[in-house]
């Protein structure tokens, strides 16, 4: 039985209530069906009570069991969720590696691929460096064919344009130059005759020669100096006929000369040959002999502190020069460089024959060492480069003082530079290298383990005959030398 609290329950059995008397018993009945009364109202009430507990619990069973269903779907959804996403990662993690096997497979190909591919390339260099010392061979073989001293001639333009009449270049002949000379008749009795002086060299290059057609026909020689062979290359003549303009030229592009295209050749194919694995290191120097004395043309100091220099033999048989400036050089502007500060600091003086005649022989020297390591492999050579100074005689130039001495050096050097090339020649045992600086400094590259090439550039003014046909001459003979087969310094 269930009460609400402690004083309903107390007032059912009557605690606390007044007793009435004994005799009184229609009170004590009357009292006792009012607690009945009480009591039923009371039990109608809890009774009521206990139905609402059993319809809230019926309620909360029945929400129960609801949330107990909503959660068992919630579940099952969850679990469906689950798996679905499940089966989408096996799926995927399949897929990948599917991905994975079939990129591993293909990495497998790519690895025997890129062996193979290593393998060839590995042949093909060899193949490359085999082609390359062929080509080195047969290169050097159609230069020694050519002659290891060889001669070219080249006729400057006249200032008015074309071709003096007393000089003809045969059409069909690009190695023949014929100066005609027309001898008057001293007793008047007989017609004037022509004489005719034939020279033929290696090349002649008419007044409408550029200069990279000039450059082309000598470009396999400087090829040769990356190749381990020594290489010479001067220009000879009088003054005024084109020397510095062949050698160095101007500043333009197609008006360059011999040494700047020389200087370009020599780094391209420097950079070529190093996908073969070449190093090369290049050191250049320039240095001017005027009156049989040294000049450091590369020297910027102060002119009162300028050095003295002296031409030495060292034991490898290497001509080196004391207190000469040897600049280490990288890249072909760095090479023009020099060459401009050359330019400025050489010897000019005027002259009958021209104004600003150079007075001395520039010599730049191009000193070339290579390396191939995976070869096992060296060379080292010079390209020496020659600007002559000018090779008038006495009365022709008018020389005075100063100038006298000057041409007398000059030519006692250009006399001793024909000795030279005639003893080599000749295979005579004492080759006078020592007489003049000029020769000297260029031993190693005038001997038979060198290629030398020399223009002989003329004027074409009818004045300048005289010394047009001496310098000729002078060709003519360097021409006729055999000095012997070059060797090449490698090891």
């Amino acid at each position: 039985m269930y009460f609400k609290n402690w004083v309903t329950f107390l007032s059912l059995v009557g605690v606390g209530a007044s007793r009435r008397k004994p005799w009184d018993l229609k009170g004590k009945v009357n009292d006792m069906e009012d607690k009945i009364r009480n009591f039923q109202t009371k039990a109608r009430s809890v009774n009521e009570e206990m139905e609402a507990l059993k319809g809230s619990l019926s309620h909360s069973q029945s929400r129960v069991s609801q949330l107990e269903k909503e959660s068992l779907k919630k579940i099952e959804i969850n679990v469906c969720v689950f798996f679905f996403f499940f089966s989408l990662f096996q799926m995927k993690l399949s897929v990948q590696e599917s991905t994975m096997t079939r990129l591993q497979s293909t990495l497998r190909d790519r690895e025997e691929e890129v062996h193979s591919l290593k393998e060839m390339v590995a042949e093909q260099k060899e193949e490359l460096h085999s082609g390359e010392m062929e080509r080195r061979r047969l290169h050097n073989t159609i230069q020694e064919l050519k002659g290891n001293i060889r001669v070219f001639c080249r006729v400057r333009p006249l200032v008015s344009g074309g071709l003096s009449k007393h000089i003809q270049l045969p059409a069909s002949d690009d190695k023949s130059i014929v100066l005609a000379k027309t001898e008057e008749s001293h007793t008047g009795k007989v017609a004037d005759t022509q004489k005719n002086y034939n020279f033929s060299f290696d090349r002649v290059f008419g007044p409408q020669a550029s200069q990279q057609e000039i450059f082309e026909e000598i470009s396999l020689l400087v090829q040769s100096a990356l190749d381990g062979y020594n290489v010479c290359v001067f220009a000879y003549g009088q003054t005024g006929s084109g020397k510095t303009y062949t050698m160095e030229g101007e500043e333009y592009d197609d008006t360059r000369g011999v040494i700047p295209r020389a200087v370009q050749q020599v780094f391209k194919a420097g950079q070529k040959l190093a996908a073969q694995g070449w190093e090369f290191t290049f050191t250049a120097s320039f240095v001017e002999i005027y009156n049989e004395t040294l000049r450091d043309l590369l020297y910027t100091g102060k002119a009162s502190k300028r050095p003295e220099h002296e031409i030495r033999k060292m034991a490898s048989n290497e001509v080196t020069v004391t207190n000469l400036t040897y600049e280490k050089v990288y890249t072909e502007d760095q090479v023009q460089g020099l060459i401009a500060v050359a330019k400025r600091n050489r010897s000019t003086a005027q002259t009958s024959q021209n104004d600003r005649s150079s007075r001395s022989h520039s010599v730049f020297q191009l000193h070339i060492e290579g390396v191939n390591g995976g070869r096992d492999v060296t060379c080292k050579s010079t390209l020496c480069l020659v600007d002559l100074a000018g090779s008038e005689r006495m009365m022709k130039s008018q020389s005075q003082g100063d100038r006298f001495k000057e041409m007398t050096a000059i030519n006692s050097s250009l006399s001793n530079l024909g000795i030279v090339i005639t003893s080599l020649a000749n295979k005579e045992s004492h080759i006078p290298y020592r007489n003049s600086k000029l020769t000297y400094l260029l031993q190693g590259c005038l001997g038979g383990n060198s290629k030398t090439l020399m223009f002989v550039n003329i004027s074409p003014e009818s004045d300048s005959f005289g010394e047009t046909l001496n310098s000729l001459r002078f060709a003519s003979k360097v021409n006729d030398c055999v000095i012997g087969t070059a060797s090449s310094n490698k090891k």
